[in-house]
């Protein structure tokens, strides 16, 4: 996710920031201000010690003790599928960042082919202690399920591409035979890079 990281970025919001690891190469590559919000409390208490500032707990309460206008970048790594309302902490962002500040996601494709496989022939879904399937996932997204949340809650998508393509040949004869229709099963993550329309 870092390519999506502008070269001038000064103050960074990074939601689930785990112990910061993410965040402690920006301060340092970027030499960037870098506060980050973190559910479980042993990874924010080690994020503490990287990171400029650090709440631990639900961002959905968080989120108002956070300052208006203060970042230019707010990432969001893997988490919103973790949110029970997602589409209201994206809302509330918008007061949080200055006039060009933007929101960077990744999120897992629901379609990525081993699940759609699952689904599509095996008839199966089954949640599991990790990956797209995880049992703590409230929200399960596509490449256009993505695009109408940001679009529904007047983003500007900037980028919206698919991340980390499988190395398998197993999703290629579907992908060929749909003259490209499920290229996207090919993709574990969608990133997007999002500001809000002024």
């Amino acid at each position: 996710m870092l390519k999506y990281i502008p070269s001038a970025v000064k103050k960074v919001l990074e939601i689930g920031c785990g112990e910061g690891n993410f965040g402690a190469f920006l301060k340092k590559d970027k030499n960037a201000e870098v506060w980050g919000v973190e559910y479980q409390q042993e990874h924010a208490a080690v994020a503490e010690k990287q990171l400029d500032k650090v709440f631990c707990g639900d961002i959905g309460v968080i989120i108002d003790q956070l300052p208006s206008n203060y970042f230019d970048v707010v990432v969001c790594n893997d988490v919103l599928e973790h949110l029970t309302d997602p589409y209201i902490v994206l809302e509330k962002l918008k007061s949080k960042m200055t006039s060009e500040g933007i929101v960077i996601s990744s999120l897992p494709n629901i379609r990525y082919f081993r699940n759609f496989f699952d689904l599509m022939f095996r008839k199966n879904w089954d949640y599991a202690d990790q990956g797209i399937m995880d049992f703590t996932h409230f929200r399960f997204f596509t490449i256009n399920s993505i695009r109408k949340m940001y679009e529904n809650l007047n983003y500007e998508i900037i980028v919206h591409e698919g991340i980390n393509p499988t190395k398998s040949i197993k999703p290629w004869p579907l992908i060929i035979l749909s003259l490209g229709l499920f290229n996207d099963i090919r993709y574990l993550q969608f990133a997007t890079v999002a500001k809000p329309k002024r």
